[in-house]
């Protein structure tokens, strides 16, 4: 049977991993919770490794048949059910499983449940989104000071009136969420830029098929309000309208949309920078 949320919470556990870790869900994607609400679900909270368990993981039980191709390299890392062709040099390092072709170098880094062609470099970086780059700040908490940058793309073809239409992560169409920690959104600050380029393949409006634009988006990202800009650094034909900003769908879901004109078929390219810190 499933598990119900309680009351004031808007998380509850998802599923037990072969290491004894605890995953939460909020109804969209895989959270690690903080102590109190592990603690009020019943489970017990690990300060050291800031997880939540519902038995102690024996390292020697750690790895699963059903993992395949995985190098690892250093002492006390861990990759759960279901990785597969990931790479780990380093220490106390973890792949939260059912992920695939990730690689990560340093230490106390974490690649989140179900993530794929993620990469990390350095000391407590946190990979949530498929195809991410992450740098990790360093710390004494995973996530706690990092750099990333993922990619986006996607089309607009607006018959009648222009609509902002939110881009692909990683260009898999069934993702257009920018994963955040729901459980740390209140105490989580988002910088972004966003690089995006525009060319018009198609449409009956007025203009020509390669008409272009280069779009910097920037701004600063708490819970759900950005503050925010967008400038052009170039462009060619006809553009007039086309844009670009982070927008929010439901309680915390981050996006990252785009704008066209009407009758106007035009392909996008994103590069989205992302500053982050948990105070």
């Amino acid at each position: 049977m499933a598990i119900e949320y309680l009351p004031g919470y808007a998380v509850k556990p998802e599923l037990i991993t072969t290491s004894g870790d605890v995953l939460f869900t909020n109804g969209y994607v895989s959270i690690h919770p903080n102590q109190k609400t592990c603690e009020a679900y019943g489970y017990t909270y690990d300060k050291a490794t800031g997880t939540c368990r519902a038995y102690a993981f024996n390292e020697n039980l750690g790895r699963n048949v059903i993992n395949e191709n995985n190098n690892i390299q250093g002492s006390r890392n861990q990759t759960e059910t279901g990785t597969n062709n990931t790479y780990i040099m380093g220490e106390e390092n973890i792949v939260r499983g059912v992920s695939r072709n990730n690689v990560i170098v340093g230490s106390n880094n974490q690649i989140n449940y179900g993530v794929n062609n993620a990469s990390i470099l350095g000391n407590y970086g946190l990979a949530q989104r498929p195809g991410e780059a992450v740098i990790g700040g360093g710390g004494s908490t995973v996530g706690k000071s990092q750099s990333s940058t993922i990619h986006l793309s996607g089309r607009t073809e607006d018959a009648g009136s222009a609509a902002a239409t939110s881009l692909y992560v990683n260009g898999d169409s069934s993702v257009t969420i920018i994963a955040r920690d729901a459980d740390a959104v209140a105490t989580s600050f988002t910088g972004f830029e966003a690089n995006v380029i525009g060319v018009r393949t198609g449409g009956s409006a007025a203009g020509n098929v390669n008409d272009r634009i280069l779009l910097r988006a920037t701004g600063l990202v708490y819970e759900k309000a950005p503050s925010q800009a967008v400038s052009t650094l170039g462009s060619y034909g006809t553009v007039t309208g086309w844009t670009a900003a982070v927008a929010f769908s439901g309680t915390n879901d981050m996006l990252f949309q785009v704008t066209g004109a009407a009758n106007m078929e035009i392909s996008w390219s994103c590069t989205l920078n992302l500053y982050e810190m948990k105070l």
